[in-house]
């Protein structure tokens, strides 16, 4: 089954016409994307959109051989150019079924939004499926044959990728593609790193891919470190990487802190903000989460870790430091390193970069500068992947 692309984006496209955003402005040349629809085997077109009659002669196709135009969106969604020639648009009912002449076959699967979204079996038994943008499927068997193809709004549903996942409709080979790209999601670069960390990847306008032809899907590092300041924004960068998984454990290693407002109200958003499917464990006793089989582990963070560490061997004392407690400290340490070296499981683990800020004053304050710096330095020689969080920008030191 051979599938053209004949646009990327979302409704509007991008850029937005008159938008003065950064996104919208570096959207040019392959970055630059019309509305998505989807020409298969020249023969089934998914979602008319304005341009689709030049956007397939830009690709070197003709429309005059399309048998069935499918919309997926609602009806509130994109305008729709009829180019003479086409068949009547229409739309399946959720959960029917439509065989084509040309060996297509077609099923409504229902969303959670309005409109919908298709299952497409070319005559080859290759299978793709499509959601609108927004959406996520609500009519799949549990569990799902995997699908060869998926096509999703990746950036901006990232739990319905973690659903197809669950669920077993997307496996360890299915191609899956972002559309519907919007300028909420930055272009160039950025946007490929970021769906790279989703398993997903995008292509440009035009572009035809064979359905079922392996290509080697964008796989998350096994283990990667988080760096930043304070608000740099590294902990929703550490979300945004296993956003499209199901099943994480979140490990919280601040614990509670009674009487304290301010730390309740920040532990309280950024709980809010992590997918339902998620779970929570608050422990500082790391090695044994690291040595079991599991699900993607996102420790939060490696500071809070060390501040109990230091805590339980007195480190704050001088006589009991200098007396056993540095050299029990530097043995928790090297066991959480060895652990982190010898885990199977797939951990984004988030800490403060300290190192370039002003001196602490005290002794104890210098004592845990240093003490994090050996931490994250000895933590990321064992890691795939090392970024460090800047204004919420992230950039790659490692992988």
């Amino acid at each position: 089954m051979e599938l053209t692309l004949l646009g990327t984006g979302a409704p509007d496209g991008l850029p937005r016409h008159g938008c003065p955003c950064a996104a919208c402005a570096a959207a040019v040349g392959e970055e630059a994307r019309a509305a998505t629809s989807l020409l298969i085997d020249g023969a089934l077109l998914i979602d008319l959109t304005p341009g689709a009659a030049f956007a397939a002669a830009r690709a070197g196709y003709s429309l005059v051989g399309v048998r069935q135009v499918l919309l997926s969106h609602p009806h509130a969604g994109p305008a729709v150019e009829f180019p003479a020639g086409l068949p009547a648009p229409g739309r399946v009912p959720d959960g029917r079924a439509l065989s084509l002449i040309s060996g297509h076959r077609v099923r409504a699967v229902a969303l959670d939004s309005p409109g919908t979204g298709y299952e497409v079996t070319g005559p080859d038994s290759t299978r793709l499926l499509y959601l609108p943008p927004g959406a996520a499927a609500a009519g799949l068997p549990d569990p799902a044959e995997p699908y060869d193809m998926v096509l999703l709004d990746v950036p901006g549903r990232p739990d319905a990728l973690a659903a197809l996942r669950s669920s077993g409709a997307v496996g360890a080979t299915t191609d899956v593609l972002a559309v519907h790209l919007d300028h909420t999601t930055p272009p160039g670069r950025e946007l490929h790193r970021r769906l790279a960390t989703a398993g997903a990847r995008a292509v440009p306008d035009g572009q035809t891919l064979i359905v079922g032809e392996y290509h080697a899907v964008p796989d998350l590092p096994r283990r990667t470190l988080v760096l930043g300041g304070a608000r740099s924004g590294k902990s929703l960068e550490a979300e945004r990487r296993l956003a499209a998984f199901p099943d994480v454990l979140y490990v919280a290693t601040g614990g509670t802190r009674e009487g304290d407002s301010e730390w309740a109200a920040r532990v309280a958003a950024h709980r809010d903000r992590r997918p339902g499917s998620w779970r929570t464990t608050e422990t500082c006793d790391l090695p044994p989460l690291l040595a079991e089989d599991g699900p993607p582990l996102l420790i939060d963070c490696l500071a809070l870790w060390l501040t109990d560490a230091m805590d339980s061997v007195s480190a704050w004392d001088d006589e009991k430091w200098a007396h056993g407690g540095e050299r029990a400290l530097h043995e928790r340490v090297s066991a959480l390193v060895a652990a982190v070296r010898a885990t199977a499981r797939t951990v984004v683990a988030v800490s403060n970069e300290v190192g370039a800020g002003v001196v602490p004053a005290t002794a104890s304050g210098r004592r845990f500068r240093d003490e994090l710096g050996r931490l994250n330095a000895a933590f990321a020689e064992e890691c795939e992947q090392v970024l460090l969080v800047v204004a919420g920008q992230p950039l790659p030191l490692r992988g």
